[in-house]
């Protein structure tokens, strides 16, 4: 099972079209006028924070007991898009209380509440709804609301959407799948630092160390100082027989993320190689 720690980023990342609020809310003409002028100015599908989510997310930190009570009091008084929000919030909430079940619950329902005109925010919180499935230990669950999102033409959120479902696969024990899955998201994203990360940690996993080596060369090049892609490339090294090149990419991690979890990995791994 997947950890707070892990996922409760990934949650984070999706929100709605921005400077909308939570009741008491801007008149609907005038939230209706400023979408109409946001979709003017962006690409189709384009997700940008709003007020109400990064102000929930701020709250939710210090006090997600209350900040559930209020979201859900909002939820069930609000429609439409102030609706989704609310259960949008209230899924963050439970999230951070790692209440799983509850959280995925939350964006379900906020998704079902919003306005057909919303796809994008639609498919962040789809991406939501499968992480908490995914982090309560049902990966299948997951892998159901992976298949309703449609994409559309976004690449990253394709992307997004492989990475995920290589996950739940992993999961389900289904590790040819998952590498399929992983070599979509490759495809789809060609620049995603996780998806070639992912894909290299899966692929030493199968014990196919030559195409590990090359998935997560591919990963530094495109995030140098990723302390995650650091751990992973010490690790294929060392598998390799490679100590000194492992010895290097740890240091590095200890180098640029020092007093993180990370580093005290790296740390640790080196400790091992050393004989310490």
């Amino acid at each position: 099972m997947l950890t707070a720690s892990l996922i409760l980023p990934l949650l984070m990342q999706v929100g709605p079209n921005p400077a909308l609020a939570l009741p008491p809310a801007v008149p609907e003409e005038l939230v209706e006028q400023r979408r109409l002028n946001r979709e003017r100015q962006r690409p189709p599908l384009a997700i940008v924070e709003s007020d109400p989510v990064q102000s929930c997310r701020a709250r939710v930190a210090g006090n997600a007991e209350g900040v559930l009570l209020e979201a859900q009091a909002r939820f069930d008084r609000a429609a439409g898009l102030d609706r989704a929000i609310a259960g949008h919030c209230l899924g963050l909430a439970q999230a951070e209380l790692g209440r799983w079940p509850e959280a995925a619950s939350a964006f379900r329902n906020a998704r079902e509440a919003l306005p057909s005109d919303q796809a994008a925010y639609g498919a962040r919180l789809g991406l939501a709804t499968a992480a908490a499935e995914l982090a309560a230990g049902r990966p299948q669950a997951a892998l159901d609301e992976l298949a309703q999102i449609d994409p559309g033409s976004d690449r990253q959120l394709a992307g997004a959407i492989a990475i995920d479902r290589s996950r739940a696969l992993v999961a389900l024990g289904r590790q040819d799948d998952a590498a399929e899955a992983l070599l979509q998201a490759r495809t789809a994203d060609p620049d995603n630092d996780e998806a070639w990360l992912l894909s290299a940690t899966l692929s030493r996993r199968m014990g196919q160390l030559d195409t590990a080596l090359a998935q997560i060369e591919r990963a530094a090049i495109l995030r140098p100082t990723g302390p995650e892609i650091g751990l992973e490339a010490g690790v294929i090294a060392a598998l390799a027989g490679r100590d000194e090149a492992a010895l290097r990419s740890w240091q590095s991690v200890l180098q640029s993320a020092p007093g993180t979890p990370a580093a005290l990995t790296a740390a640790e791994y080196i400790a091992q190689v050393r004989g310490e």
